[in-house]
């Protein structure tokens, strides 16, 4: 069984609330069904995948009362940080299935993303705003 979640199952940046407690909440009921399943034949997978290089950013909605600029800054940074293929996505997530692994980590982006919030749970988000060169949140501070 193969559950797809995000880097934002993995860490939670500011004005994102809503899309990271679903992806966490899928990652939680992934985890735990793969506790309750670990005596039976079934593997269970969650997967999370970094950028990705699809239309997800342009295809988006935008939530009443955000300023249509922040859109335009989201695709802006999502082309940026979007650097793995979809090819690449599903090589990754069929090898993952192959080998039983319990959490599969699509892209460089996803791999760094999970090591810093597991060495630095409090200050993972600067540090990863540093490294893109960009903060993660849209509002003007």
């Amino acid at each position: 069984m193969v559950n797809v979640s995000s880097v934002f199952g993995l860490i939670a940046p500011a004005e994102q609330t809503a899309y990271t407690s679903s992806k966490f909440a899928v990652r939680g009921f992934t985890e735990s069904l793969r506790h309750e399943l670990s005596d039976t034949n079934v593997a269970v997978s969650c997967v999370h995948p970094g950028g990705i290089k699809t239309n997800i950013a342009r295809n988006s909605k935008l939530g009443s009362g955000t300023p249509a600029e922040w859109k335009q800054q989201g695709e802006k940074f999502f082309d940026k940080v979007a650097k793995t293929s979809p090819e690449e996505a599903a090589e990754v997530i069929v090898q993952g299935i192959k080998d039983r692994n319990p959490r599969i980590l699509i892209g460089k982006d996803a791999r760094v993303i999970s090591l810093f919030s597991r060495l630095f749970p409090k200050s993972y988000l600067g540090i990863i705003e540093r490294l893109n060169g960009h903060k993660m949140s849209l509002r003007k501070k």
